[in-house]
C-alpha cells in the first residue's frame, strides 16, 4: 500500500478509528478500505467494532442524521425510504461479467469493464461531506464451519444499524483472519439526499462482482438494495457454495415439536406471498430463521444454519390474531426499526392489514398524509406501503429456537417446497426420494401472481427452488449441486411439497388458514415412521385417519372425509399440463439442464397416464390406497 493512501486513511479515520483498522493485521482490508475512502471522499470514517459503545454510536447517529426517528415505545424507531425507492431494483441489479461468461438468459448482467467504469464514476466523491461507516460482520454463526466474514462500507447510519440487528457481529472474528482475503465486501452510498432520501433514483445501481466478491450499491436507501449482507450476499454465497460443495438457499429453518418433547428441524423454500414466514412462525413451534440458510454435509449429516440473526419482514397483514408472536414483539419495548409505515402525532405506527382503524392523518413515505391523498398520477396513496417492513432480532421473539447460534447448526429432518397453486399441487405430499424431491418438488415450482401485488391474477411464474431471482450460477449447475448434496449422505432429509392455495371448481379455497400446521405435524410424524402414507404417481400423501386425529389434537377441529377427498383428489390433467410446461421451460431456457431432470419428468408423466387410463382424470385418494 502506498504512503499516500495510508496518509489519507489516517486523516479521514482519526487516531482511534485508524487503530481499530490496523488492529486487524490484514493489509487486504486496509487496501480495500483505503481505495474506497479515496474514491468516495467522505468527511470522516467511523470503524465499528463489536463493542457496545460503537453499536450505540451508530444508533445515535441514525437519530442525529434523521435517518430514523423515535416512536412512543422505548427502543422503536421508524425510517422512510424515498417514494420511488420502496423495493429491490431488479432491473438495475446486475452481475459484472467478462465477455466469455454466461449465466443464463434470465440472469441480468453487464460487461465487467463497462460496469466498473460506471459504478466507479457514480461513487466518485459521493460521500463528500458525510461520514463513512465501516462494519465487520459474520454470515452464519461465528467460529463455525458455516462462517463467512463480511465487511460493509456505507454512508447510511440506517443501513449500518439494520445490519447490526440482522447480522452477527464479526470484528473479533476478523482479527483471527490474519492476511486472508476470503471475505465478502460491500460498498454502498445513499448518494445525494433530498428531504432525507436518495435523490438520484435514475442512477440507482446494484452491481455484483462475483470474481472479487464485491457488491456495489448506489443512490438507494431501501434495505433490499443496501443492506448488502442479506440477498446481495446470498448471490455471492451461492457461487461460493457451488465451488465448495454446499448450498445457499432461500429457506426458513424451524423446529417442529413432536411427541415426547422431540424437535425435528425443517427448512422450507417458498416464493413471495406463499406463506413462508407464516409457516416459520407457527405457534408452539420454534424458529431459527425465516429467509436464508446455509446447508452442509457435516460428518454425514445434512445440517443448516440461519445466515442471519434477525428478521427484515413484510409487515403488511401482521395483526394480533393472525401473528400473535410477531405482534407482541412489535408492541413491546425493545429494538425495532419500522420502515415505510404511517406514524401518528402520538408516535404510533400503523400498517396495512394490522386490524386497527386507519387514522385520519399522519406522516408516511409520501410526507404528510390524510385519508384520500393522491399521487401525481391520481392514484390514492395508502397509509402504509404494501412493502413496508419491520427489522428485529430473532432473540426478541418468544419462539426463538435455542439452537439459533449453534456453530454446527441443526440437523435437517425435512425440506419443504411451496408455491401459490390454485389447481394442481396437493396440500401436502412427500417425495419418493431425494432426487425426486429436488427435481419434482423444488425444480418445478410455479407460483401464481395475485391481483393485489401485480395487477393480474393467476399468471404462473416459474421459480426454481424459489431462488431464481438470486442465482449467480447457471440453473443446471445449481440443480446438480442440490442433487449432489443429498446423495453425499446415507440418510438425507425427506422432501415434501405443500400448497396452501388449492381451490375447488367454484374458486373456493380448500385449505383453512391454520391447516398448514396440520401438514407440518404430519410431516414430523412421517419422517419418524409413525404414520403410513398412500402412494400416488406424484408422491406419498396422508391417510385420512391420521389427519382426522391431528386436526382434533392441534386445532380442536372436526375434519370430515368429504374435506379430505376434495383436498387430496389427484388432478391428473393439471399435473400433465404442468409437466409439459416445465419441460418446455427447461428445453428452451436452460441449456445445461441435467438429463436426469427430463428422465424424472417423463417417468412421472407415465405414472400419471397409467392411473388416468385406469381410473380417469380425477382420482380420489381412497381409490389410490
Amino acid at each position: 500500500m502506498g504512503d499516500v493512501n495510508l496518509k489519507l486513511l489516517k486523516e479521514k479515520c482519526g487516531e482511534d478509528n485508524y487503530i481499530k483498522l490496523t488492529a486487524l493485521n490484514n493489509s487486504n482490508i486496509l487496501e480495500f478500505v483505503a481505495k474506497y475512502v479515496e474514491v468516495c471522499n467522505p468527511a470522516s470514517v467511523f470503524v465499528r467494532t463489536d463493542s457496545p459503545e460503537d453499536v450505540e454510536y451508530i444508533r445515535n447517529k441514525t437519530i442525529e442524521n434523521a435517518e430514523e426517528k423515535k416512536l412512543a415505545i422505548a427502543g422503536h424507531t421508524y425510517h422512510f425510504d424515498g417514494y420511488n425507492d420502496q423495493a429491490r431494483d431488479k432491473a438495475n441489479t446486475k452481475y459484472l461479467l467478462p465477455p466469455d461468461v454466461e449465466l443464463g438468459a434470465d440472469i441480468r448482467a453487464i460487461e465487467k469493464s463497462e460496469g466498473l467504469d460506471e459504478i466507479n464514476g457514480l461513487l466518485k466523491n459521493i460521500m463528500a461531506g458525510k461520514e463513512m461507516y465501516i462494519g465487520f460482520f459474520c454470515l452464519g454463526p461465528t467460529n463455525s464451519p458455516f462462517s463467512i466474514p463480511a465487511i460493509q462500507i456505507t454512508d447510511s447510519s440506517y443501513v449500518s444499524h439494520s445490519e447490526d440487528l440482522l447480522i452477527r457481529r464479526g470484528y473479533e472474528m476478523f482479527k483471527e483472519l490474519g492476511e486472508k482475503t476470503d471475505f465478502f465486501k460491500f460498498v454502498h452510498s445513499a448518494g445525494e439526499l433530498e428531504g432525507g432520501v436518495s435523490k438520484n433514483i435514475d442512477k440507482r445501481r446494484v452491481y455484483i462482482d462475483l470474481k472479487r466478491d464485491i457488491v456495489f450499491s448506489v443512490n438507494t436507501q431501501y434495505a433490499g438494495n443496501t443492506v448488502g449482507l442479506k440477498k446481495l450476499a446470498m448471490r455471492l454465497a451461492i457461487r461460493k457454495a457451488s465451488f465448495e460443495g454446499w448450498l445457499t438457499e432461500h429457506m426458513f429453518v424451524m423446529g417442529v415439536h413432536g411427541p415426547k418433547n422431540r424437535v425435528s428441524y425443517f427448512s422450507g423454500s417458498f416464493p413471495s406471498a406463499c406463506g413462508k414466514t407464516a409457516t416459520a412462525m407457527l405457534e408452539d413451534e420454534t424458529i431459527i430463521g425465516d429467509d436464508i440458510a446455509y446447508i452442509r454435509n457435516i460428518d454425514g449429516k445434512i445440517r443448516a444454519v440461519n445466515v442471519e440473526r434477525g428478521m427484515f419482514g413484510i409487515i403488511r397483514d401482521v395483526n394480533e390474531k393472525g401473528d400473535p408472536l410477531i405482534w407482541e414483539s412489535l408492541n413491546s419495548p425493545g429494538e425495532v426499526i419500522f420502515s415505510n409505515i404511517l406514524v401518528t402525532d402520538e408516535g404510533k405506527p400503523y400498517w396495512l392489514g394490522d386490524g386497527r382503524k386507519v387514522p385520519e392523518k399522519g406522516v408516511n413515505y409520501s410526507g404528510d398524509w390524510t385519508i384520500g391523498k393522491k399521487d401525481s398520477t391520481g392514484q390514492e396513496i395508502t397509509h402504509s406501503h404494501k412493502n413496508a417492513r419491520y427489522t428485529v432480532r430473532l432473540s426478541e421473539l418468544k419462539n426463538c429456537d435455542s439452537n439459533l447460534d449453534d456453530p454446527l447448526g441443526v440437523e435437517l429432518s425435512g425440506i419443504i417446497y411451496g408455491g401459490r397453486d390454485s389447481d394442481t399441487t396437493l396440500p401436502v405430499e412427500q417425495s419418493f426420494d431425494w432426487n425426486h424431491g429436488i427435481l419434482m418438488k423444488g425444480a418445478t415450482i410455479e407460483s401464481e401472481t395475485t391481483a393485489a401485488t401485480l395487477g393480474k391474477e393467476g399468471v404462473r411464474k416459474f421459480n426454481l427452488m424459489a431462488n431464481i431471482d438470486f442465482l449467480s450460477i447457471p440453473m443446471g449447475r445449481y440443480i446438480n449441486n442440490n442433487c449432489d448434496l443429498g446423495n453425499s449422505v446415507k440418510n438425507p432429509p425427506q422432501i415434501f411439497s405443500v400448497n396452501y392455495f388449492l381451490k375447488d371448481k367454484d374458486g373456493n379455497y380448500l385449505n383453512g388458514i391454520k391447516d398448514k400446521h396440520i401438514w407440518l405435524k404430519w410431516m414430523e410424524l412421517r419422517i419418524h415412521g409413525e404414520v403410513d402414507a398412500i402412494k400416488t404417481p406424484t408422491g406419498y400423501i396422508p391417510e385420512y385417519k391420521d389427519l382426522k386425529r391431528l386436526f382434533k389434537e392441534v386445532l380442536s377441529k372436526e375434519y370430515s372425509k368429504e374435506e379430505y377427498i376434495k383436498q387430496f383428489t389427484l388432478r391428473i390433467p393439471e399435473n400433465l399440463a404442468k409437466i409439459e410446461r416445465i419441460t418446455e421451460i427447461y428445453k428452451k431456457k436452460v441449456p445445461d439442464a441435467p438429463h436426469i431432470l427430463f428422465e424424472t419428468l417423463e417417468a412421472q408423466k407415465q405414472r400419471l397416464e397409467a392411473v388416468q387410463k385406469k381410473s380417469g382424470d380425477y382420482v380420489s385418494p381412497e381409490a389410490l390406497a
